[in-house]
């Protein structure tokens, strides 16, 4: 079946009862619809449905199924391997499902399966509350929650799955169930982390907590005091109470406000903090890394937590090039410090760089088994990032970010952030979910035995 074809046999099918909106090729959204975060992922699906609804989803699996032709579901797009469209065949787009409610007295939040955590954000800090989230707030909830979800809350508050409540689900037969602790527990537990391999997520219900405003912001050294400053930082921040938290980062300094010109473009190394607390306990907890080396720049202060979580969006923004690597992290041993100071002293463009994400704090009172997450005793998830507006650059992108990561990977634990991986085999997803991966295994073949839901990091069903 052609892309055209498909298209046209959708509406014949669907027609009428599809509440959403079906696009073609030969739809003028069409180039719109199918874009994606990162730029230098270029797909053509033959159709693209846009659901209103879980019975919308149901249909596009159906008709997915019936003509053989591949499903990715998408979320809120920002996926790094561009894992949430596919050639040739369909994509359930969710954008349509952007509810969010909040019950402020059972502090809990019902979010549609569409939703940015900026939707989330700005709903839950009305009544003073936060779910834990990640550190970008145009990134979909469906693919941050369903990879288990770090950031900004999670030495204090765990990841973002240790908050899920309850998950609403088309299973790739078209039935609609509900997934909690008490009911479909086994797909539950596989749905916390284990990626969107056991069905489509429609509306995750989380559990809230009590933050609205935080001391947030970053503070910068300049990048040839890397050996002195993270030495520092890989022993300082696992001394923190769980409500401070802050992640080590390299960056170029962007050229514009809020940074101060005579820093503009110049290469860093930071932290990015965020502190649930008065101003005192902030200063207080920040206090030993400012006495380290000679800070560039202290730019924390008191700010909404939804102001913190979208600091990062106009920078990283969608349509840029973008390649990533990525690893789980024991320790910070002298040898890696002296490996990322090299690294990120050619990093290939100014918007490229690597952050060094805190996984600890109450991230570890989850057990290895409780979840599909299988690092619950590793310190930290380094991501590099390799990011570049103009299409030309791609190549060196792609060259930098590899030759970081061999060159840190020996200092690794072995697995990586599932949400943080591009397309890099199955090996590598194994080594991600180490001795969970059996029983995702058997989970995915008792809930997609035929493999439906294959567009992602895949989970093969058990024999």
């Amino acid at each position: 079946m052609s892309a055209t074809e498909a298209a046209d046999a959708a509406r014949r099918e669907l027609g009428a009862e599809f509440e959403g909106q079906l696009i073609g090729p030969g739809d003028s959204s069409y180039d719109e619809a199918r874009a994606l975060f990162n730029a230098m992922i270029d797909k053509r699906p033959a159709l693209i449905a846009r659901c209103a609804s879980p019975g919308d989803v149901s249909k596009v699996i159906a008709f997915s199924r019936a003509h053989d032709l591949p499903l990715a579901v998408r979320g809120g797009g920002h996926n790094g391997g561009g894992l949430g469209s596919v050639d040739d065949g369909v994509v359930a787009d969710l954008s349509l499902l952007r509810s969010v409610s909040v019950d402020a007295g059972a502090r809990t939040a019902r979010v549609g399966g569409g939703c940015t955590w900026a939707d989330v954000d700005t709903a839950t800090h009305e009544h003073g509350l936060a779910v834990p989230c990640g550190v970008i707030s145009t990134t979909g909830v469906g693919g941050l929650t369903l990879g288990g979800g770090i950031g900004h809350l999670t030495r204090g508050y765990g990841l973002t799955v240790d908050n899920l409540l309850a998950a609403s689900v088309v299973l790739a037969d078209g039935e609609q169930v509900t997934a909690s602790a008490d009911e479909n527990a086994e797909l539950f537990w596989a749905l916390r982390g284990g990626g969107g391999n056991f069905g489509v997520v429609t509306e995750f219900t989380f559990q809230a907590h009590p933050v609205s405003d935080v001391v947030g912001g970053p503070t910068f050294w300049p990048i040839e005091e890397t050996d002195e400053v993270l030495a520092a930082y890989r022993e300082f921040l696992p001394t923190l109470p769980r409500n401070a938290t802050g992640f080590f980062c390299f960056h170029t300094v962007p050229p514009g406000p809020p940074f101060p010109e005579e820093i503009h473009l110049r290469k860093v190394c930071g932290i990015v903090w965020c502190i649930v607390g008065s101003d005192e306990e902030a200063e207080q907890a920040m206090a030993p890394m400012l006495a380290v080396g000679t800070p560039l720049m202290h730019g924390a202060g008191r700010v909404p937590l939804p102001g913190l979580n979208s600091a990062f969006d106009g920078l990283y923004g969608p349509g840029d090039q973008w390649y990533w690597r990525a690893d789980f992290v024991d320790e910070i041993p002298d040898a890696a410090v002296a490996r990322n100071q090299e690294w990120n002293e050619k990093m290939p463009c100014w918007k490229s760089g690597s952050h060094i994400y805190p996984i600890d704090g109450a991230a570890h009172d989850v057990g290895p088994d409780e979840t599909p997450w299988a690092y619950r005793d590793t310190r930290w998830s380094q991501v590099i990032i390799a990011v570049d507006p103009d299409p030309a650059g791609a190549p060196a992108l792609r060259d930098w970010a590899v030759g970081y990561w061999e060159a840190i990977h020996p200092y690794s634990a072995g697995g990586a952030y599932v949400n943080f991986m591009m397309d890099e085999g199955q090996e590598r997803v194994k080594a991600t979910y180490g001795a969970n991966y059996d029983r995702l295994a058997r989970a995915k073949a008792t809930y997609d035995p035929e493999n439906v839901f294959r567009v992602n990091q895949n989970i093969q069903p058990a024999a």
